[in-house]
């Protein structure tokens, strides 16, 4: 009996390797394809001129209006909040935040924090919650019409985060560059680094990676639409403003739980222009942490897939231009690949621990497409390595392979879930809700893994240096010379940029300070001989906190002996040892 099963079994096996092996070939060829554009876009980008970060900082400021929809997210939206507002150089910005009347966990903490930041402000929906993300964001967009009538303000632009979002310092200054000239502009979406034990986490880091770095500029290249991402997206108000006047104040599609990317397809397809920001040195990103856990992957993978795969499908057809259509079938082949990709790590299983007399014979006769696709596998495999590597170093990118599997098995399930929803959902004409997704945002403690980085991964993983680069100063340094100098010396890296890297490294902010910026008594706040002792410099009062600029990372107990000569909390700034100097001589003497 149980040799017929197996013998059954062996001939499936062998049966699917053929029609397996030619979609294997056919989706390596597009992917060869996309792989071109990249290069083509990395080429052409390397041509075109960028702003320095100084002319950014420099440039008259638009109003933005940041939306943050949340759905049950007490535990997480106040860090966020108060995080960001720390972080971000910006100065003209608001926070909306949606919540709905029946989450009061949310509502009390952003009841909490109007009332202490003047620039946050309660978006109520007027129902009971969950709808859908799209359905939060309309009333959100509302909430701030209202705002504006009231206080006669106007927003030229409006940004899209979630509650877990950790805001790059430069990122709204990237948007208001470019927001004259485009309609939407993306910034990169990146996840925060985590151990090596982290797989789940692991499998993100690998596929945003490679789409951000490949494929998004791919498309821009080729003249398809732009999706946006849902968090780091600034739109136009005048893009909004049109798209709400057309399609009766949806600007977001309430039906769709993927409508961020609805929303780039709505526009690319209304011929807005967009733009996909690929700042120098791959640096400027909306980080995050993604779901940690299978199960959590899987959830949110689902609506990944019901949202870009199908409600997209069944609204939209195959409309747009050829770049347009191409991508379509892209970002829509999943519904095939994902279980053909599960399919063929199965089949090698066996190949190699079970396989009997007819799959080997079947593997013997298609020994060219089976190399074929042996190839294909091993290069898509490199490809994503060197992606990773490039973003998070060397040690993450060596368990690509073996993540691999585990990326098949969750977008294998949530593929086939995702198929059973939506066909239940039309069958029974429900709508689909918001998939709740767990999110833990990164405070501090939780940035800190337990083998903190060092500077020199931090300087490769984010893309300030390369590894040769790293290597060449490693072995070029004088003794006592730190490895940043010596770089600096090389030319390879900026003092400025240097002290970005030490902000990501310690969790401190990164600012620009310049005496003439700063009040007189403010600098004179703690007692002078206090401040040469710690090598600080008092910069500005805010939220009750008094922003103190320091050349190094604080020593401990630096904040405790501070707090005894003022009644604010201390918060420490990272700033260049040169402007340090100079802004301490004018204001202190």
């Amino acid at each position: 009996m149980w040799g017929e099963v197996y013998s059954t079994a062996d001939a499936v096996a062998a049966w699917l390797l053929v029609p397996l092996a030619i979609w294997i070939l056919i989706s390596g060829a597009d992917d060869l394809l996309v792989d071109a554009a990249g290069l083509c876009a990395w080429f052409s980008r390397r041509l075109d001129w960028q702003p320095a970060r100084r002319d950014l900082l420099k440039a008259p400021q638009q109003r933005i209006a940041i939306f943050v929809p949340c759905w049950q997210e007490s535990k997480v939206i106040a860090e966020m909040i108060a995080g960001n507002r720390e972080r971000i150089l910006y100065s003209e910005y608001d926070f909306f935040v949606g919540a709905y009347s029946n989450d009061e966990a949310t509502l009390r903490v952003l009841d909490q924090l109007e009332r202490r930041f003047p620039n946050v402000h309660l978006a109520l929906c007027p129902h009971p919650g969950p709808t859908s993300k799209a359905d939060c964001l309309n009333w959100i967009y509302q909430r701030m019409r209202l705002f504006e009538e009231d206080t006669s303000c106007f927003f030229e632009v409006v940004m899209t985060h979630d509650a877990e979002d950790v805001i790059h310092p430069d990122s709204l200054h990237w948007v208001n560059w470019y927001a004259g000239d485009y309609d939407m502009v993306q910034i990169p979406v990146l996840p925060l680094p985590t151990p090596l034990s982290h797989w789940t986490h692991g499998v993100y880091c690998d596929e945003f990676t490679e789409y951000q770095s490949r494929d998004m500029p791919a498309r821009q290249w080729m003249g398809a639409f732009v999706p946006s991402n849902g968090v780091g997206t600034g739109f136009s108000r005048q893009a909004l403003d049109a798209m709400a006047a057309a399609e009766g104040n949806r600007i977001f599609e309430p039906v769709c739980l993927t409508e961020d990317y609805e929303n780039g397809l709505r526009l690319g397809l209304r011929g807005a222009r967009q733009l996909f920001i690929k700042a120098p040195g791959n640096v400027v990103a909306t980080r995050e942490y993604f779901p940690q856990t299978v199960w959590t992957a899987i959830r949110q993978r689902t609506r990944w897939v019901t949202g870009i795969s199908l409600q997209t499908w069944q609204r939209h057809g195959w409309r747009g231009n050829w770049a347009t259509r191409y991508w379509l079938w892209r970002d829509r082949k999943g519904l095939l690949g994902n279980p053909a990709s599960l399919l063929a790590n199965a089949l090698f299983v066996w190949g190699l621990v079970a396989s009997g007399p007819a799959f080997q014979l079947r593997l013997a006769t298609w020994a060219p497409l089976m190399w074929g696709t042996a190839l294909v596998g091993l290069y898509r495999i490199g490809f994503r390595c060197w992606s990773v590597g490039s973003h998070f170093g060397w040690k993450i990118a060596a368990g690509v392979p073996l993540r691999i599997m585990l990326a098949n098995v969750i977008n294998s399930v949530a593929t086939l879930r995702a198929i059973r929803n939506f066909a239940v959902a039309r069958i029974r004409r429900v709508p689909l809700v918001w998939v709740k997704t767990e999110h833990q945002y990164p405070n501090p403690q939780a940035l800190r893994t337990p083998s903190r980085q060092s500077i020199r991964e931090v300087l490769v993983r984010n893309g300030y240096v390369t590894q040769e680069q790293l290597a060449e100063a490693l072995a070029s340094r004088a003794p006592g010379v730190r490895v940043g100098e010596q770089l600096q010396a090389l030319g390879y890296l900026k003092e400025s940029e240097l002290y970005e890297a030490l902000s990501l490294q310690s969790q401190l902010p990164y600012s620009e300070v310049r005496a003439s910026d700063v009040r007189r008594e403010v600098a004179r706040s703690l007692p002078a001989d206090v401040a040469r002792k710690w090598k600080v410099l008092p910069f500005r009062v805010e939220d009750g906190k008094l922003l103190v600029a320091s050349a190094d990372v604080p020593e401990k107990g630096a904040s405790e002996e501070l707090e005894r000569f003022t009644r604010l909390q201390v918060r420490f700034h990272l700033v260049v040892p040169s402007d340090l100097q100079s802004a301490m001589s004018k204001l202190l003497g």
